[in-house]
């Protein structure tokens, strides 16, 4: 039941979508505003339905561009379009070349530390030693720094304390 409402559902949408080309198409040929709400009612369609389709709503802008002699029809190419498409290919091609030249950088410093690791020239145990004791010194100093949170909370909790007893002391006199 649910396949068949399903698509009776796109069945339907395709309907309206080959109802708005149709409309673009006409209005354009015959100079019609080329609005989304002239192309919306000519289409009987509603008004959103053309901006759930974005590519309905482009389809319309274009038609409307080329209307009004902004942008060539389809396929035409232009000085303009095709200085702007060699710009954006040379664009690519810079950021190619800086991308190719950073993975070359890295291949260089990785194949560079290898080697150095296996020529054995190397770190020195001595620098690994230190590693070691900087490790653990970085631990102590993480157990220090929680061993000293604590005893100030309990130093705060004491002097609390303190000052209730102190309260409750002048209270009396």
């Amino acid at each position: 039941m649910t396949s068949a409402m399903s698509n009776g559902r796109e069945a339907g949408t395709e309907r309206r979508r080959s109802r708005v080309q149709e409309a673009i198409t006409t209005a354009a040929r015959q100079g019609r505003p080329l609005t989304a709400s002239a192309i919306a009612r000519a289409a009987r369609v509603d008004r959103t339905f053309l901006y759930r389709h974005r590519d309905l709503l482009e389809l319309l802008h274009a038609a409307g561009l080329r209307a009004a002699g902004q942008i060539p029809e389809p396929g035409t190419a232009t000085r303009a379009s095709l200085q702007a498409d060699l710009a954006n290919a040379n664009a690519r091609a810079a950021r190619l070349s800086a991308r190719v030249q950073q993975l070359e950088n890295r291949l260089s410093q990785a194949l560079g530390e290898q080697v150095w690791r296996e020529s054995g020239l190397g770190a020195t145990a001595d620098v690994e030693e230190l590693q070691q004791t900087v490790t653990r010194l970085e631990q102590q100093m993480v157990e220090v720094r929680a061993s000293l949170e604590e005893r100030s909370a309990e130093l705060e909790a004491a002097r609390e304390a303190n000052r209730q007893l102190t309260r409750a002391l002048n209270q009396r006199e």
